[in-house]
């Protein structure tokens, strides 16, 4: 079995979605046997609702909660809530795999380096969500929100945790990374861009393709694109507002007047993949890579089907290896012999 822990009370519509994806999840998958962290009696109360193997479902009951608009470093203080609780059984107990939360982003961030522990070696933690691209898969892009000030040995390991996980995740051999910057010539850029350039042309193991421009996120060939948090955050943020523009302008003019109406009909298929292909949210939560166990954090707003996905690419990335694939391809690129070591630190 593979244990896999789920903070039942995180996200915005808390136990109402986090129980229904996770029933999706364990119907989907045999294997799974899920740990619930919230307040029992609520989570008792929605899974009255569904049918499931209640042998492979476990609560834990948690009285407190973690609100989104908590500060991070006072917020996993709460140790009666659904997420340090949960943060806690993770480091505890070597039998369970992982921990999907759709809660606060700070405190999850906060909880993994401060209550799991990081990767020997990895400086920070990285958020890194699977974008749609126009090839028809997935870019990933490292990071998106959880550093907002980075060195570039930061990036340098961004770009080794990725590819990792580009390797165990997607089954790609031999990922394309690029430096997110502002122009693709080698010389764009402030200092830290212009530095992680020179590191990352140097390390073994990487296969760096250059800068690439936001554009290149969805539209580029490239399957890891490296990047601080508050870049990369604003990066994601744009493409799903133009994602959702994209969808909002075909449903106003498709519903314009018979004409186009009519039109629809026709077109409802190309529509309907369209749709799927720009959907942000089907291939679950953003991986926070770096830490000694898989966490997945999915979107406060998650639906029922985005809990159940990020269970699901929980569940492959473990069984996959992640963690070990990051140590071992660390390993590999040597960064104590590459980077001068006072910026090393």
């Amino acid at each position: 079995m593979i244990k896999i822990l789920l903070d039942a009370m995180g996200g915005d519509n808390s136990v109402s979605v986090t129980v229904s994806g996770a029933c999706t999840a364990l119907n989907s998958d045999k294997e799974l046997y899920l740990i619930l962290t919230g307040r029992k009696a609520d989570i008792e109360a929605e899974l009255a609702k569904y049918k499931y193997d209640k042998s492979r479902l476990e609560i834990v009951d948690c009285p407190d909660v973690i609100d989104m608009n908590d500060i991070p470093t006072e917020a996993i203080k709460k140790k009666e809530s659904s997420l340090v609780t949960a943060y806690w059984k993770l480091k505890k107990e070597d039998d369970i795999c992982a921990l999907v939360t759709a809660g606060s982003t700070g405190a999850t961030i906060v909880g993994g380096q401060l209550i799991l522990g990081r990767i020997r070696g990895i400086k920070r933690p990285a958020l890194c969500p699977a974008i749609p691209n126009s090839r028809g898969g997935f870019t990933l892009l490292c990071d998106c929100g959880a550093n907002a000030e980075c060195k570039p040995v930061m990036l340098c390991q961004f770009a080794v945790m990725a590819s990792a996980y580009a390797q165990v995740g997607f089954g790609i051999k031999n990922p394309k990374v690029g430096l997110l910057n502002n122009g693709t010539e080698e010389h764009k850029g402030d200092p830290l861009h212009q530095e992680t350039y020179k590191y990352l042309s140097k390390m073994q193991g990487i296969n760096f393709i250059g800068n690439v421009e936001g554009r290149d996120i969805m539209m580029g060939d490239c399957d890891v694109v490296v990047s601080d948090g508050f870049s990369g955050n604003i990066a994601l943020k744009s493409m799903e507002g133009c994602g959702k523009l994209v969808i909002d302008v075909m449903k106003k003019e498709f519903t314009r007047n018979l004409g186009s109406k009519l039109g629809y009909l026709g077109a409802r298929g190309v529509v309907k993949r369209m749709r799927g292909q720009l959907d942000f949210n089907r291939f679950g939560g953003a991986l926070l890579l770096g830490l000694k166990k898989v966490v997945v954090k999915s979107h406060g707003s998650s639906k029922p089907e985005t809990i159940a996905a990020s269970i699901a690419n929980a569940a492959q990335i473990y069984r996959n290896g992640l963690v070990p694939a990051v140590e071992a391809l660390l390993g590999q690129v040597d960064l104590g012999s590459l980077i001068p070591a006072e910026e090393n630190q």
